[in-house]
């Protein structure tokens, strides 16, 4: 279960679900957790705010959040994607997804579907939410309770990114390697990465080519 980050920042407590207006929340990126191994903080904004509501994610359901955000498109369907093609077959759309509920550390979310005459609500890990919202293209939701116990305000985006001397000397060579390569040296480890199913290594390559643009 996706669980939040354990920091002085941050209050933990109890918070069901309310019924109140919903705040709507922008992906602004992810980061490697300081705290768990092998998981990532996937970093949620409030829509036109300041306030942030950070949530540690595993290394699989983060890898297909990033994909979707890069719009990098795999040879075969992963999960998420093919729950996409399942609904579309069947012609069932989320037309939302809501964090409804924060406890113990854990936060937990519903996705809202319709068949185009029942609503249904379907509860779901809120990593798997975030994944499927995105590629459903719905909007993401949580409530003020939530916001209070969990979110932290900041002042001003703070750097997702690691900072390179916190990068293992494998990674910082490997940068360097992308930043000497050639357009077409790229286009071809992308694709190789791909293949392989890569996707982080495939990220970072696209993210050299961005640069370049």
């Amino acid at each position: 279960m996706s669980v939040r980050e354990n920091s002085r920042r941050f209050v933990f407590g109890k918070c069901p679900e309310q019924k109140m207006e919903k705040i709507r929340l922008d992906i602004i990126g992810m980061s490697y957790s300081q705290s768990q191994s092998g998981a990532y903080a996937l970093i949620l904004g409030e829509h036109d705010g300041m306030r942030r509501l950070p949530i540690i994610i595993g290394g699989f359901e983060a890898q297909a959040i990033a994909i979707e955000l890069e719009k990098i498109r795999t040879p075969r369907p992963l999960t998420h994607d093919l729950f996409k093609s399942f609904a579309d077959v069947y012609h069932i759309t989320v037309s939302e997804v809501v964090i409804n509920k924060f406890s113990e550390g854990v936060f937990y979310a519903k996705l809202v579907c319709s068949d185009g005459k029942v609503e249904q609500e379907v509860d779901s890990r809120t990593s798997d939410a975030i994944a499927l919202a995105l590629r459903f293209g719905c909007p993401v939701y949580t409530y003020e309770s939530i916001m209070v116990a969990a979110g932290i305000l900041m002042e001003e985006d703070a750097e997702l990114s690691r900072p390179e001397e916190h990068l293992s000397e494998s990674e910082i060579q490997q940068s360097q390697s992308y930043s000497d390569s050639t357009p077409e040296e790229l286009q071809e480890l992308l694709q190789s990465a791909i293949e392989n199913e890569d996707y982080e290594k495939a990220s970072k390559i696209r993210d050299e080519l961005n640069k370049r643009k």
